[in-house]
């Protein structure tokens, strides 16, 4: 099948490019660069002629003309400003890229016979800050963002219906909750996974905003490109949480990957950031239901993943995380997640010797 990914140059977009190419897709890529990165792009370019990138923004008229030349049979859209803090601040840029760009992409897609638009949406702001006894949120309750970026993905939802009435053009809008994985910026505002592998693999204290204790719902970058791939064939019409249902806080996650590097630095606590929400956990129940998704990586499991990564790119003290190990942490004990194999992450450290931990 031939598939454009917008955005297809970040983290969440060549994950999900590589796993295209290795199900036999072919995939176009249109990526700005602005935060993606061609070098998260040199495993899809040895599939070759499978493989087409251009550098064009959303917000270009050039999209038009790049989707009716292309003519890919299934769109997924990703490009985003991703930033909550940057949506505050300037609400105008956010909207002229999430809703004036997106609407770009919708336009084109419907007028050059794009059969189905599979969206990006922000399960972790979409519903606001709903009270800790609703979590893990399901797609019933209503939305309420309490940021622009929010409020501009919550938009593109109703535009998505719009022209799945008016124009015929079927899709499925996948509402994501806190993505991480390898390829993720440690510089990011939203890699908070990231940023504590990077800060511990370079031996530099963490800032944790405000108490830690707010909660958020880690899901691997992995198995949200199965979710996409899943929802070329399924979930027609359907807002879909991507998520664990497991809440993890801040401070627990940051003690997970210090621990797992042996590390006794604690983090530094700085002022709460305006907007940020309390508590978030997503009910994946749906999801299984119409596109017969479930999560399979535990944050434990992923976070080890990340380390071995920021490690690997930094010359960092390990040598090699191996998560294939006999007895690896999966989750199994969390609600909602499928245990991906029956390993224990062994990290193995310069010295020679090797380690293994539990969280």
């Amino acid at each position: 099948m031939h598939i454009l990914v917008t955005g297809g140059a970040g983290f969440i977009g060549s994950t999900l490019v590589d796993t295209l190419l290795m199900r036999g897709h072919s995939v176009d890529i249109i990526d700005n660069l602005s935060t993606g990165s061609f070098q998260n792009l040199h495993d899809a370019e040895r599939h070759g002629s499978s493989f087409h990138f251009e550098e064009i923004d959303v917000c270009d008229p050039a999209i038009d003309v790049f989707i009716k030349r292309r003519r890919p049979e299934v769109v997924f859209h990703l490009a985003a400003q991703a930033s909550v803090a940057a949506s505050l601040d300037d609400p105008v840029h956010d909207a002229e890229i999430n809703i004036l760009g997106s609407l770009r992409v919708l336009q084109a897609t419907s007028t050059h016979g794009v059969r189905k638009i599979v969206f990006a949406a922000s399960g972790g702001t979409l519903y606001g800050d709903p009270p800790r006894s609703a979590l893990p949120i399901n797609e019933t309750l209503p939305h309420a963002p309490t940021s622009p970026y929010g409020i501009s993905k919550m938009i593109i939802l109703s535009y998505l219906r719009t022209y799945q009435m008016v124009r015929g053009l079927d899709f499925t809008a996948l509402a994501l909750a806190n993505v991480y994985g390898p390829r993720q910026d440690p510089h990011g505002e939203a890699g908070v996974v990231a940023i504590f592998a990077s800060n511990l693999a370079r031996a530099r204290r963490s800032m944790i905003f405000g108490d830690g204790e707010q909660t958020r719902d880690f899901v691997y970058v992995d198995d949200v490109a199965d979710a996409f791939v899943r929802a070329i064939e399924f979930g027609s019409g359907r807002v879909l949480n991507i998520g664990t249902g497991v809440q993890t806080s801040v401070n627990t996650l940051y003690r997970m990957l210090a621990q797992a590097v042996g590390s006794n630095d604690e983090a530094i606590h700085v002022p709460p950031r305006t907007g940020e929400v309390l508590a978030s956990a997503l009910d994946p129940s749906e999801a299984h239901v119409a596109i017969g998704w479930q999560p399979s990586i535990s944050v434990a499991e992923g976070a080890i993943r990340v380390l071995a990564a920021q490690s690997a790119s930094t010359n960092g003290p390990w040598d090699t995380i191996d998560c294939t190990a006999p007895n690896v942490i999966t989750g199994a004990n969390s609600p909602g997640i499928v245990p991906s194999n029956s390993a224990r992450p062994l990290i193995r450290n310069k010295e020679g010797s090797d380690k293994r931990y539990s969280f």
